[in-house]
């Protein structure tokens, strides 16, 4: 392989990336503020067939991308009001809603199978895309992909640099004292679950308006990609960066069974193609493996240069949820 298609490969990696660095944000934001929202990988595809449906319908990318956004905040919405106000299960809610949305999404979608409709196209960026590799890596995508760049640097910075993002912080970690603080608990989590609901319902129209084009139903290739962002929050730490980074191994996996399918002809291509869902979860388990008491004893017997490097490793690779995720709050 040339170092041109690796570049070409590699810049396929930031384009496919993009819809779930979308639900993966979307998902940090929601699960920040304290709600759990399981509907992702429904959500990811009724969006999806909506967005496509309406673009259709009224020759209009921009009303798709709206019905995607919309679908995706009406969805997230109900899983709010479902906790918060009726004080439901939020986990037993997500769960159906992602059940009956996936559904939904195929028995509404027929008519709309394998027609031809709008897509986004690319805006490659003056003189920027004619640098040599970068321009081609960086700078020649459609307008969802430079969003998605901007979303991480937009997302890090509002969650870890901004007093509203400590306020989101704070509802998440502890909602009594954010509460006696001045913060409108309940309503910051209907916003916040209503703006990941939006980010999530975003990924959907990425996909059918702009990665993978058109609606194919249950062909689509889009069922489990919920479940991989969900995945990919916890893996991350709830930090959008280290989530968009899960995103980019994820599509990188991909590409690779690709890649790797000529020089292994004895393996099934179907293995390949489903090989970075485990390797995702597997890589998942390891996140918290550092607190098992067999690792502790095996780091203890290490020499110490070994274990002090095997300790910041494990530490780093170490997540904690928002001590208040999934629970409810009564503001008195």
């Amino acid at each position: 392989m040339s170092s041109h298609e690796i570049i070409i490969g590699l810049a396929g990696v930031l384009f496919t990336a993009a819809p779930i660095v979308f639900a993966t944000i979307g998902e940090t934001f929601t699960e920040r503020a304290g709600v759990i929202n399981l509907s992702v990988n429904g959500t990811i595809l009724l969006s999806a067939m909506s967005s496509f449906a309406v673009a259709v319908s009224t020759h209009s990318i921009f009303w798709g991308f709206v019905a995607g956004i919309v679908v995706g905040m009406g969805v997230a919405l109900t899983v709010a009001f479902s906790s918060i106000a009726l004080k439901q299960s939020q986990v037993a809610v997500g769960f159906v809603l992602t059940l009956m949305t996936r559904d939904l999404a195929y028995f509404l979608g027929n008519p709309y199978m394998g027609l031809q409709g709008p897509r986004v196209h690319n805006w490659p960026i003056p003189v920027l895309s004619k640098i040599p590799v970068l321009g081609t890596l960086l700078f020649n995508f459609d307008p969802l992909t430079y969003f998605s760049f901007i979303l991480i640097i937009a997302a890090w910075w509002w969650i870890f640099h901004t007093r509203p993002g400590l306020i989101l912080r704070a509802i998440g970690e502890r909602p009594a004292a954010a509460y006696v603080r001045g913060a409108p608990v309940n309503k910051l989590r209907y916003l916040y679950t209503a703006l990941g609901g939006a980010l999530v319902g975003l990924a959907g129209p990425t996909y059918s308006l702009s990665v993978k084009a058109g609606w194919k139903g249950t062909i689509s290739g889009l069922d489990g990609i919920g479940w991989i962002a969900l995945a990919l929050t916890i893996f991350g730490g709830w930090d959008p960066v280290r989530g968009a980074f899960g995103a980019y191994l994820f599509a990188l996996l991909q590409w690779l069974g690709l890649v790797l399918q000529p020089y292994m002809p004895n393996i099934p291509s179907q293995v390949l193609q489903v090989a970075p869902f485990p390797l995702m979860i597997l890589t998942l388990l390891f996140v918290n493996i550092g607190n098992t008491e067999w690792v502790k004893r095996t780091l203890a017997g290490l020499p110490p240069d070994a274990r002090r490097w095997a300790t910041r490793i494990l530490r780093w690779m170490q997540v904690v949820p928002p001590s208040a995720l999934g629970t409810t709050f009564e503001e008195e």
